[in-house]
């Protein structure tokens, strides 16, 4: 559905940005936060995804900051060459990504944001940070930015089998943002991603379900 296009942060760097379009007049707009694989097939499809439930979809190249073009997959060597990128990543730089790419898709309507791994704590910080109307957290590390106090609602979806994230952590984010919507589900990190050995099919469709119904109260003010 979405093709990619050039667009600019507010310091003249030029990036790419996966945009999709709904099939009828959006109904609002959705940042898609990528994980620290890239804008690859899976992000592209869920912003497919996004678009096709009548939003306008946008998937930011937070790694062209780096190197144009990165898309990887999820074997050890790749994750560890992800995380080498990530590491690169200057966080004001990335929120002139993350707000060039709301600018972008703002004339659709209130704008919110979606992010997984990596891009689910780029998610909660802009939550504090964009003029956003709404953010969804997938299994973010979002602790470490606990200092940042969300201005947004936000929804938060975790899971019990993270090792990555413990549970002490949610704990943290919990009492950063007492007015967060949070989900905790029988599966581990990445549950969210069909590629990954730890998709849960069940999780994924339950944590999208509620995602939709999230997006809808505070995008276009529909219940579902």
């Amino acid at each position: 559905m979405g093709e990619f296009t050039t667009i600019m942060a507010r310091d003249g760097h030029e990036f790419q940005a996966y945009l999709s379009a709904p099939p009828a007049k959006p109904q609002g707009a959705i940042v898609v936060i990528q994980e620290i694989f890239g804008v690859n097939a899976h992000i592209r499809a869920v912003t497919d995804g996004f678009a096709r439930e009548g939003y306008t979809a946008i998937a930011p190249a937070m790694f062209d900051r780096i190197r144009r073009g990165i898309e990887l997959g999820y074997s050890q060597p790749e994750m560890e060459q992800g995380v080498g990128y990530r590491a690169q990543l200057k966080l004001d730089e990335t929120l002139k990504d993350l707000n060039a790419a709301v600018a972008v898709v703002r004339h659709s309507g209130r704008v919110g944001t979606v992010g997984y791994c990596w891009g689910g704590a780029m998610s909660y910080v802009a939550a504090a940070e964009l003029p956003i109307a709404c953010a969804v957290v997938y299994y973010g590390k979002a602790a470490q930015f606990a200092d940042k106090k969300p201005r947004h609602p936000v929804m938060y979806h975790f899971g019990t089998q993270d090792t990555s994230i413990p549970m002490a952590d949610v704990e943290k984010i919990k009492a950063a943002d007492p007015t967060g919507v949070f989900y905790e589900y029988e599966a581990g990190h990445g549950f969210n991603c069909d590629q990954r050995p730890s998709f849960s099919a069940e999780a994924a469709a339950l944590a999208r379900q509620r995602t939709l119904e999230f997006f809808s109260r505070n995008l276009t003010g529909k219940k579902v």
